[in-house]
């Protein structure tokens, strides 16, 4: 199970995002965060990478408020039983696997937005950094 404890604040620089997002969506999360004045989900880092897993819509937020920092689970992806990868029935891709994902994150493209979906044995603990402690 994972606690508020195993939340860490990553630098944004260090993450490698896998797909693009929607400029909509980001833009109403970016409202609710600066009513929330900061974050409440950690977003999902794999650790020996910085592949961004899960959150590219709280990244594309972070970087719009100009923070240097995001809070994130990490963890070691590729041989991790605690996270699985599927894909969207929307994408347009028919098989995906974890190498797949980081080989992205390491190249300069992306899969287009909701490609990928990562579900996780544990629900993301809840939170409340402020975007003080980010900047």
């Amino acid at each position: 199970m994972w606690t508020e404890e195993d939340v860490t604040l990553v630098d944004i620089s260090w993450l490698k995002p896998h797909e693009e997002i929607k400029i909509k969506a980001r833009d109403k999360l970016l409202d609710m965060t600066i009513r929330w004045g900061g974050f409440t989900k950690p977003v999902l880092v794999d650790s020996v990478t910085g592949a961004l897993l899960d959150g590219h819509h709280r990244l594309s937020v972070a970087k719009q408020l100009e923070l240097s920092k995001i809070p994130a689970i990490c963890l070691d992806y590729l041989s991790s039983d605690d996270i699985n990868l599927e894909l969207w029935p929307s994408a347009q891709l028919n098989k995906i696997t974890k190498s797949d994902v980081v080989e992205m994150c390491e190249s300069n493209n992306l899969y287009p937005p909701k490609t990928t979906k990562h579900d996780t044995l544990f629900d993301m603990p809840p939170i409340l950094v402020s975007l003080d402690e980010l900047r």
